[in-house]
């Protein structure tokens, strides 16, 4: 998850400096300061990419911008014959992510990995048809009604995406991972449809670039679909939200490694609830593959000696 962000004092004086987050994000230089800030303050194994899942419509040519409070808004969705043209030409209007990751690599300490990541199709096409932030029932909707249009613009993603994670790998990413934020209430046909399958696309296609790196994806939301998302998506592992059981990720360790589970809002609680829920997930994955991580993003107002908590819970723990 991403480990940056408002929580942190001297983010919110970086953040200042850029004119809007989209720029921040295409700044090599201020995005490659934003992904090392936590691991100057923790010690993470790993960095990831400070970015944002809606740069591949931007690299399309959709227009994106970021309202102060209110989050992310897009343009109207362009046609699918303009933006199967852009395809190619996506990641390289992204280089800027490229770069900020090289800068990371040529600094970070070798045992510590990099990250890079992706919105997944799906939940980037909900932001496209929708144009900000939302229950996604349009999205839905046009999924039943528009099913050739969604399916082309599924694809458009998939073949965006696949060139724009090889360019990570290249510039320095050693694992790479998509981000479905919004797997969450679909049927599990379309849920095969516009998740697992285009997934699977993305993970063959980096694999025909000569892409090695591990896939992590991250289907939040979708319960127990994970479970058959994990033996066809072609991922090397699956990141867990907070609703995720001790039985069910033992299950998927008998095939992919494990990522996530504890809960933000604990995280930004803390207390004698955080250390018990910490040795939980430790006690009931430590057997197999498991990346201790959250089950979502980190929360502004978490105070920062949580996050300390944790680590110094996770690290004497792995010293034992």
């Amino acid at each position: 998850m991403r480990q940056a962000g408002r929580y942190l004092p001297e983010y919110r004086e970086l953040r200042a400096k850029a004119p809007d987050f989209i720029a921040f994000c295409l700044n090599p230089e201020m995005a490659a300061e934003a992904t090392l800030q936590p691991m100057r303050r923790f010690a993470f194994d790993a960095a990831i990419v400070f970015a944002d899942i809606l740069l591949i419509p931007k690299g399309l040519g959709q227009e994106v911008w970021f309202e102060a409070g209110e989050g992310p808004r897009l343009g109207p969705l362009p046609e699918m014959s303009v933006l199967r043209g852009q395809i190619e030409a996506a990641a390289t209007r992204l280089s800027a992510v490229g770069e900020t990751l090289s800068r990371v690599r040529a600094v970070l300490e070798p045992e510590r990995a990099l990250i890079g990541f992706a919105g997944a199709p799906w939940t980037v096409a909900t932001y496209m048809i929708e144009g900000r932030s939302s229950d996604r029932t349009r999205a839905r909707t046009f999924a039943f009604e528009k099913p050739e249009v969604l399916d082309e613009l599924v694809e458009i993603l998939v073949q965006a995406t696949i060139h724009y994670l090889a360019m990570q790998a290249r510039a320095g990413a050693q694992v790479l991972k998509l981000f479905e934020s919004w797997a969450e209430s679909l049927p599990e046909d379309v849920f095969e449809r516009v998740v697992t399958r285009p997934h699977a696309r993305i993970v063959a296609g980096l694999r025909a670039q000569g892409i090695t790196a591990p896939v992590i994806g991250f289907p939040r939301g979708a319960g127990s679909l994970v479970e058959g998302y994990a033996k066809a998506a072609g991922v090397q592992a699956v990141a867990l939200d907070v609703s995720a059981s001790a039985e069910f990720g033992q299950r998927l360790q008998k095939d992919v490694t494990i990522q996530g589970a504890l809960d933000p809002l604990l995280l930004r609680a803390g207390g004698p609830g955080l250390d018990r829920r910490v040795a939980q997930l430790l006690e009931q994955w430590s057997d197999g593959p498991y990346i201790f991580n959250l089950g979502h993003g980190i929360l502004p107002d978490t105070p920062i000696a949580h996050v300390q908590q944790v680590l110094d819970r996770v690290t004497g723990w792995r010293g034992h």
